[in-house]
């Protein structure tokens, strides 16, 4: 072995151009044996025995210590990271709702704090797996249906994170959106499906400088995703010009050595299993040639290295770990997710002055609920819960009347001699989330997109009793209220909401908070106007269209369309205007405040592909922008959108296209065709 040269060693304050020298040089020092640690998670056993439980620290990867190379030391996430103590956000569709990416940004800095405060340097939470059917169990942990709409946030968290010197790693690279078989599920769709549904939105994290990708477990196109060329090799590496390193998802993301290797995969999570003696063997042997594990050993000391040497804008100490300015973000971003789906006669906001009393009923209203207790699962106990946030908010002021509705005679004569019912019914992680089979822990898919009937029940009777009845539906994705939303007044979703829900949920009821979240998915009125779906499957195609985009092809009214969500406000748009310069269309519009209540609104641009001369949607999101309004208030919004996002990828020329045509350009609080003001540009 040769030494390294004196005059280039890790430190901090190293250029690229210092770390370039010093990872060539390290290659050509590094033992073969020295070179596999390096593409391999460590000590995770070891670990787990000591902690005797998973998730109780930041596991390590990577490293060299004779040459001074730091390891990676990976925490999970979304929704904060999931080591003991951390602050506890709202899930990811949550934040979804919120159409705040700079909101999601500061969530980013603050886990990035927390990540670095708890020994990590790498977060596995950039979790932006399309959402293609609310069935799938693990929806919760993405932001929506949208392509543009997840490539927003995602890139939001990545930023943040990264700020603080923390390696992002955005997941599950691709097609991942069925829970139940996702160890072996074949994914087929044809390639302008891949382009411009399934990859728009890894591809906004990778140019933002997200510093790792985690592979899929599932296959695509016959083959596995941590094995598959095709997506790793050919499209992100190759095409995007992705400089990172790639690892596998954890014990089963890897099924062979040669493979893996072939296939693009850098580093095998969280243990040696295929990348240990089996690679340095047929490394030996000629079988795997040398410059492929340079490649992915240079990839891993080069990110590493940008990371741990750069200068820290901040020191952190535990005593950031869910500090007081992190659980208010979370209670800010619990408030700004919660979305109002109905509110005849404006029964909310809830009025202190004429409200004595208030039945809070339901078995989630006093229930620490705060998603999957999957690898998303954040340990956290300080949990406000529904019941605790009213007494907190009002408890000196109004009478609360706590009941779980099991028993729905006793329920019901609550519920007839109070002011208003807040009735809290839906899902807990036994009902959707990560399947961990071994662990018993998940409840993988949905088969039923409808409330129990426990629930509905519920529901039903105490509506009949009282006309003052607000449900309140805790959940991750998207849940069918058919048989019983004609029945209420009024509908909040307020999902899996974080350690600050209750509080939130609270301040929104009584007007303290005026609700801003909008749906980051439509609600179907029939589960037989979603795409196929069916959990326990080996092989299925994905097809061009789901979310609005199907409903607008079938010409089919939801429930709740994409972008809906009402305000204690009422918003007026006028005067839209849309120009075309410089590559980019520049609409501008004036949106005014007509109510009482100071309020956020989400201008929302879609742009209408209707007169295109191949199968396009009807009109896809492109743009959106939120802001703040005083009563009486009128803002003139400008939303800018790139020319390039209106071209679609010709798989024959293999290239990306703008047509010439003459494209709607769409502005409005939803994705609702009516809802929208129309401008006409032509390119």
């Amino acid at each position: 072995m040769i030494n390294i040269i004196e005059d280039v060693k890790v430190r901090k304050g190293m250029t690229i151009q210092e770390i370039d020298e010093f990872v060539e040089n390290a290659l050509e020092d590094m033992t073969l044996e020295e070179k596999t640690y390096m593409m391999t998670g460590h000590d995770f056993y070891k670990n787990v025995a000591v902690d005797m439980k998973f998730g109780a620290r930041a596991y390590p990867g990577g490293g060299v210590k004779r040459l001074n190379i730091p390891p990676f030391l990976f925490t999970d996430g979304p929704r904060g990271v999931i080591i003991t103590g951390s602050t506890c956000f709202p899930v990811s569709m949550a934040r979804g709702a919120s159409w705040d990416i700079q909101l999601e940004e500061e969530v980013g800095e603050a886990i990035g704090k927390e990540v670095r405060a708890h020994g990590g340097n790498l977060f596995g939470g950039v979790c932006i797996n399309l959402l293609r059917h609310p069935s799938w169990g693990r929806a919760q942990e993405t932001y929506g249906e949208d392509p543009f709409h997840i490539g927003q946030f995602g890139a939001s968290l990545v930023k943040g994170v990264q700020k603080h010197n923390v390696m992002a790693t955005v997941k599950h690279f691709a097609a991942n959106s069925i829970e139940y078989t996702r160890m072996k599920v074949n994914i087929l769709m044809e390639e302008r499906t891949l382009r411009e549904v399934y990859l728009p939105h890894f591809k906004k994290c990778i140019n933002e400088g997200c510093a790792t990708v985690m592979s899929a477990y599932n296959k695509f196109r016959g083959e596995y995703c941590s094995h598959n060329k095709y997506l790793l090799r050919d499209i992100l590496k190759k095409e995007w010009g992705f400089e990172g390193f790639v690892h596998s998802d954890w014990f089963q993301g890897v099924h062979r050595t040669i493979g893996g290797i072939q296939g693009g995969l850098d580093v095998e999570m969280p243990r040696p299993k295929y990348y240990s003696s089996s690679l340095i063997k047929k490394v030996e042997n000629g079988l795997i040639p040398m410059e492929l594990i340079d490649d992915s050993v240079r990839r891993i000391i080069r990110t590493v290295l940008k990371f741990t040497t750069r200068g820290d804008p901040h020191k952190y100490e535990s005593n950031l770990i869910a500090c007081k300015e992190h659980i208010q973000l979370a209670r800010e971003v619990a408030e700004k997710s919660m979305v109002l789906l109905k509110n005849e006669a404006q029964i909310l906001p809830l009025s202190l002055e004429r409200t004595e009393t208030l039945a809070i009923i339901g078995s989630l209203a006093d229930k620490k609920n705060t998603g999957d207790h999957g690898s998303s699962n954040v340990d956290q106990q300080n949990i406000i819960t529904p019941l605790q946030g009213f007494k907190n908010q009002i408890g000196d002021k109004v009478k609360i009347i706590y009941n779980k509705g099991k028993n729905l005679d006793s329920a019901k004569r609550i519920a007839q001699n109070v002011d208003a019912v807040v009735i809290t019914v839906g899902y807990t992680y036994k009902d959707e989330g990560e399947f961990l089979k071994i662990l018993l822990r998940g409840g993988g898919d949905r088969i039923n997109l409808s409330l129990k009937s426990k629930d509905i029940e519920l529901i039903n009777s105490i509506s009949n009793v009282n006309q003052n009845c607000i449900v309140v539906m805790i959940g991750g994705s998207a849940i069918i209220m058919e048989e019983w939303k004609d029945k209420v007044p009024a509908i909040l979703m307020a999902w899996y909401s974080g350690m600050e829900g209750g509080n939130a949920l609270a301040d929104i009821i009584f007007g303290k908070v005026n609700p801003s979240g909008k749906l980051p998915f439509s609600i179907p009125k029939d589960p037989a106007h979603l795409p196929f779906f069916e959990k326990d499957i080996d092989e299925i195609e994905y097809g061009y269209y789901h979310g609005y985009s199907l409903f607008d092809k079938k010409n089919i009214q939801p429930a709740f369309p994409f972008g809906f969500g009402l305000s204690y406000s009422e918003f007026k748009y006028e005067n839209l205007n849309v120009i075309f310069s410089d590559d980019s269309i520049i609409a501008t519009i004036d949106v005014s405040n007509i109510g009482d209540m100071k309020g956020e609104e989400i201008i929302q641009l879609y742009v209408g592909l209707e007169n295109s001369k191949i199968d396009r949607p009807k009109k896809l999101l492109k743009g959106f922008e939120k802001v703040e309004l005083e009563p009486k208030e009128t803002k003139n919004v400008t939303i800018v959108v790139n020319k390039n996002d209106l071209a679609y990828y010709n798989p024959e020329s293999k290239t990306w296209e703008i047509e010439k045509i003459k494209y709607n350009v769409l502005v409005g609080p939803s994705s609702t065709i009516q809802s929208l003001l129309k401008a006409e540009i032509v390119i």
